[in-house]
């Protein structure tokens, strides 16, 4: 039997095809091939449209069948990991009115600070475990107090995974992790935020049907299953934002259990039993992939926006022929503290850890006569490992103490630099696994359609692939490093 994983990100959307047996992935794909394209119409805001989210999946997908040559009646269940926070709103018929307002969109900062300061902070903090910030909900409200006629047109709305299950189900539907990544989750009632649905205007029937993270959803539609080549009896059986399914794919479902990404953007997203919170909402706190009322487990989560992203915007900037490889090469030839360049990797709109500013990425330090390409390369890594730390400082009033951290050997847990560094100045270990997002969907899948019996069965087979324990001799260097990276952050926040 096969499982499929989607992974609908704001880069690309990755599809993978495991054996559910062994665990083993069978192929894998993505598409585009470049970064897909972000549309701002001005400084601070990024929207994409939905319909090249499902175009990048049918690519990916149809390369996924033709290399591993599976029957599609093989092909038990779907699960889906999608980009958190993003907005699709359809009509009637099911048609998207407006392209998806994204992740990294920072336009409805102001609105969220607004319904924060009326609806009062502890009363905001104790009930959604967060401010209202610049997450869905508030996007939505920035359509309907901008875009009026477009939001009199709403039948529902959803987040980009659930748009995806709905282009394969025909069901517009949603989850207790999803509403909560949104701001639209009351934790002491365990029902929707009508304090703030109220608050913003919205009727509560714009959500749809909520349906469990892990379970059978739907079946894919006829029409759809001939249009992907896939079976009438394969099923939607999971879903779940990026990060926590990230959490997912390295198996951290428990207390004080840590993963880490560090893509275009980079997370640590913390695994607690306890509903706490961030009094400044600087780190945020969702319903984990396995949250029940009964059963909380929460997932605490710093977002740093700039993060891979810089790394890309530098590999632009010193030379198109160079690659990451010998980037981080000529990286980790430079000393700590790259010879007193610092780079604050906050270009990438409104920076929640900063109390949503958006300060903008800035170099200091540069001596024309002194530093080469090497010098600033270590320092962009090391800003953002730098940001890693900041954030996870606050994450320890959380009750968020990261000993271990997991994490996929990928994007820029591929350099030994980045790895060392992170590992060197938060003294924690770092565990690299075979796993993605795509292969963590598919692995979610087989728990939510019953193929496996428990997480523990379904993550029998993932494979550690290197550890990297923090180098105490180089504490106190790392450490300086950190100390002036800090001055240059207080100027920009200042």
């Amino acid at each position: 039997m096969h499982l499929l994983g989607f992974d609908i990100g704001s880069s690309s959307v990755k599809v993978s095809l495991i054996n559910g047996e062994t665990g083993n992935c069978l192929a894998s794909s993505f598409h585009p091939k470049q970064e897909m394209q972000i549309t701002a119409h001005r400084a601070g805001w990024a929207e994409q449209e939905p319909e090249l989210w499902w175009k990048n999946l049918k690519l990916a997908l149809k390369d996924v069948l033709t290399e591993s040559e599976v029957k599609p009646e093989s092909i038990e269940s779907i699960g889906i990991s999608y980009q958190m926070h993003g907005l699709v709103m359809v009509d009637k018929n099911l048609e998207v009115i407006r392209p998806s307002i994204i992740w990294c969109d920072s336009r409805a900062a102001e609105i969220g600070t607004k319904a924060f300061d009326a609806l009062g902070h502890e009363h905001c903090l104790s009930s959604l475990l967060n401010s209202p910030g610049n997450f869905t909900a508030s996007k939505l409200k920035w359509v309907k107090e901008n875009e009026p006629a477009l939001f009199d047109k709403v039948y529902k709305i959803m987040l980009p995974g659930d748009y995806i299950a709905m282009k394969l189900t025909g069901e517009p539907q949603t989850t207790v992790s999803g509403l909560s990544e949104g701001i639209m989750w009351d934790f002491q009632k365990n029902s929707l935020a009508e304090m703030l649905f109220e608050n913003y205007g919205f009727s509560p029937d714009i959500v749809p049907e909520i349906v469990p993270t892990f379970a059978v959803q739907g079946q894919i539609r006829p029409q759809v299953a001939a249009e992907l080549g896939l079976s009438t009896r394969t099923k939607v059986s999971y879903r779940a934002g990026d990060q926590p399914n990230n959490a997912l794919s390295l198996n951290v479902l428990n207390p004080g259990e840590i993963a880490a990404t560090a893509g275009t953007s980079g997370v640590v997203y913390g695994v607690s039993d306890e509903i706490k919170y961030d009094p400044q909402s600087r780190v945020n706190t969702f319903a984990h992939v396995n949250y029940s009322a009964e059963n909380p487990r929460l997932g605490v989560l710093l977002c740093i926006n700039g993060t891979g992203i810089l790394n890309a915007w530098m590999k632009r900037m010193v030379g198109e022929n160079i690659s990451y490889d010998q980037m981080n090469q000529l990286a980790a030839s430079a000393p700590i503290g790259s010879k007193g360049i610092t780079i604050l990797p906050f270009g990438n709109g409104a920076e929640r850890v900063l109390n949503n500013r958006n300060v903008g990425s800035t170099m200091s330090g540069i001596a024309f006569n002194i530093h080469q390409k090497e010098h600033l390369l270590r320092a962009a890594q090391e800003g953002i490992v730098f940001s890693f730390k900041y954030g996870m400082d606050i994450m320890k009033n959380t009750g968020i103490d990261a000993k271990i951290i997991r994490a996929g050997k990928a994007n820029m847990f591929l350099s030994p630099l980045f790895r060392e560094t992170l590992a060197g100045i938060t003294g924690a270990t770092i565990e690299l696994y075979n796993t993605d997002g795509s292969i963590g969907a598919a692995r979610g899948a087989g728990i939510g359609s019953g193929y496996y019996a428990s997480a523990k069965e379904a993550f029998a087979n993932l494979i550690k692939l290197e550890t990297v324990e923090p180098d105490v001799s180089k504490q106190q260097d790392y450490l300086h490093a950190y100390n002036n990276w800090k001055k240059e952050l207080k100027k920009a926040i200042e």
